[in-house]
């Protein structure tokens, strides 16, 4: 074995050794989120929740029906026979202040938060080693196959939402959901998906790999973010139509759903990362037909990996024209923007694992 070879070994030892001690501070994180989320405050909607539904239970032996005092100016109070809890914002107004430690919650659950933080900072930057010392023991883009598409992929996940922090949006409530997909897409990578390092089939020597992965592996990132926003406003949204009819939600929603932000809020997030990645998306579909042209001497094939992206452009197409147009907001999107998600990871696993095609290299 010569020294080139050697060090390449060494090279491929050493990322495998980052991304099992990436996994293992990302299982840290995910004990602090727990705990973030045990001691956090609760939303503006669930204190409110909370206190007229104790104000209920203490009044309920002289009426059935629900009602809370309010005090007035000038010391006059009154009884609201069906009090009101306000869910979503006005027109013109700010959306409703929610979500545990980021946006202000109590001291022990906002220290757990940054220890969580902070915990998924260190994970990133061990887990981004283990996918550069990938790239140099192949000396290429470590997205050759489904394992390193995967470690870098979740790389990248993180980085949007690290990137997210530091321009201090509140997304501090995305994390403990994150950490959990990381850990079950590296778990699946380096026991399912693993391949040992190696080089590429000619066809894949071009400067195009690192245009059209790379452009694929971001838009996968936002796009997933974009989903675990609209799966946590369909949950939202139905806890919110619970208090608003003056329903008592159940234990689930009083102890995780509670401490979410606003359903509005939700569904303003998950828009705004599809519509901001959807053109590189596009850009992604055209570059691999430029790519195709290239490698295989025509531009588009309907091969399996063509067809399936087509299909996810179209999908977020299609939910993003019926926002923009039929005015199809709230459940119906998020509808839409789960079906067209599904079809990106249909896209990425359920084709590379099922289908043969031209995309079909290197098995998994």
């Amino acid at each position: 074995m010569n020294l080139a070879a050697a060090t390449n070994e060494n090279l491929a030892h050493t990322s495998n050794v980052l991304i099992y001690s990436s996994m293992a501070v990302y299982t840290l994180a995910f004990l602090a989120h727990i705990a973030e989320w045990v001691f956090g405050s609760r939303s503006k909607v669930g204190r409110t929740a909370a206190a007229l539904d104790a104000t209920n239970r203490a009044g309920a032996a002289a009426t059935s029906a629900p009602k809370i005092q309010v005090k007035q100016a000038g010391g006059a109070t009154t009884v609201l026979e069906r009090p009101t809890v306000v869910t979503r914002s006005a027109a013109g107004t700010r959306d409703v202040p929610d979500g545990p430690g980021a946006s202000g919650g109590t001291f022990q659950g906002d220290l757990w938060g940054r220890i969580a933080v902070s915990m998924t900072v260190l994970a990133f930057l061990v887990q981004a080693g283990g996918v550069v010392a990938r790239a140099l023991s192949v000396e290429r883009a470590p997205w050759g196959n489904m394992y390193e598409f995967s470690i870098t992929f979740s790389t990248v996940a993180v980085a949007a939402y690290l990137i997210l922090l530091l321009l201090r949006k509140n997304v501090r409530w995305m994390g403990l959901l994150l950490v959990t997909v990381v850990l079950l897409d590296l778990g699946i990578a380096t026991t399912v998906l693993y391949t040992d390092s190696d080089q590429l089939v000619p066809a894949l020597h071009s400067y195009w790999l690192w245009i059209h992965v790379s452009t694929a592996i971001i838009c996968g990132a936002v796009f997933f973010l974009g989903a675990v926003a609209t799966l946590l406003y369909l949950f939202r949204d139905s806890y919110e139509r619970k208090v608003e009819n003056g329903e008592t939600p159940g234990r689930f929603a009083q102890s995780v759903l509670d401490r979410l932000p606003s359903a509005a809020t939700l569904d303003k997030f998950s828009y705004r990362a599809n519509a901001a990645v959807f053109p590189l998306w596009t850009f992604t579909i055209i570059a691999g037909a430029i790519w195709a042209g290239e490698a295989w001497g025509r531009y588009w094939g309907w091969d399996a990996k063509e067809t399936w992206s087509f299909i996810t452009w179209v999908a977020y197409a299609c939910y993003l024209h019926a926002r923009a147009t039929a005015g199809w907001k709230g459940r119906k999107a998020a509808y839409l923007a789960l079906i067209a998600f599904g079809c990106w990871l249909f896209n990425y696993y359920g084709v590379n694992i099922f289908i043969t095609g031209k995309h079909s290299y290197a098995g998994v």
